[in-house]
């Protein structure tokens, strides 16, 4: 069996002549920057580009990116969930506990990951994943 991934058209290309290699960024829809920057310097991002009165601000923490739009509070959002891998998983949630964070506690999940999750200030959950 040949499983195969899109290109232009309605040409079908072998999956292995291609592949995603990562997510290069995440945007979420903010409504608040300057909460949504304090919140993601508390999860341990550092700005990169924008701040807390820009439109728009790119954060980073590694090689995660993520950027966040100033979106007017009556915008529909949605619901959305960004998944981070990390080490030590326990250690972090503590550390999020003392920076006046309520994440879920840590729990071990049935396919195969220690994971805890905290709502951002737009409510989208930041989950945060170690592989058992």
């Amino acid at each position: 069996m040949t499983i195969s991934g899109p290109c232009s058209g309605s040409t079908l290309v072998p999956m292995s002549s291609w592949s995603i290699a990562h997510i290069s960024a995440v945007t979420l829809p903010v409504t608040d920057m300057a909460a949504s920057v304090a919140f993601y310097e508390r999860l341990g991002f550092d700005t990169s580009y924008g701040g807390r009165d820009a439109a728009f601000t790119t954060m980073r923490a590694g090689d995660s990116v993520m950027n966040l739009r100033r979106v007017p509070s009556s915008a529909s959002r949605g619901w959305g969930r960004v998944i981070l891998r990390v080490r030590g998983v326990d250690a972090l949630h503590g550390h999020l506990l003392e920076k006046g964070l309520a994440p879920t506690a840590p729990r071990d999940a049935e396919w195969g990951e220690r994971y805890f999750e905290v709502s951002d200030p737009d409510g989208f959950v930041i989950s945060f994943a170690q592989p058992l």
